[in-house]
């Protein structure tokens, strides 16, 4: 069976970090995904999934990501049921983040189309050890 996940989207708001019983770290995070059409006014619509990191994981989105920060993602999508302290039964799914990558706002795109590139470097043959 397979079970993953791959989503580009941005933090609805900061990332929240917990500790488990056992001081293990867990980062809680929302992201917006846009899709991929526009809806009938011309814009698009966005999905909204919720999302945890563990242990180092989820450190690292904690501490280099924040609300608005576009975010790549791989891991697997889970469902959970709980009783909360209503006695209410919930049902919830959210993505377990295995990896994540910083997918780029617009200024780091633009940032890295107006960078240098090594096109023009000149390279001697003769120099070369093989």
């Amino acid at each position: 069976m397979l079970n993953q996940v791959v989503m580009m989207g941005r933090l609805t708001k900061d990332p929240e970090l917990r500790y488990t019983a056992n001081n293990v770290p867990v980062a809680s995070f929302r992201i917006a995904v846009d899709r991929d059409r526009k809806n009938a006014e011309g814009k698009y619509d966005a999905d909204f999934f919720s999302c945890a990191a563990w242990r180092q994981t989820g450190e690292f989105v904690s501490k280099h990501f924040s609300k608005g920060s576009a975010i790549l993602l791989r891991g697997t999508l889970l469902n959970r049921e709980y009783t909360d302290k209503n006695g209410n039964k919930v049902s919830a799914t959210e993505i377990q983040a295995d990896n994540v990558w910083f997918a780029g706002g617009k200024s780091e795109i633009k940032e890295a189309a107006t960078a240098p590139t090594f096109t023009d470097i000149e390279v001697d043959d003769i120099e070369l050890p093989f």
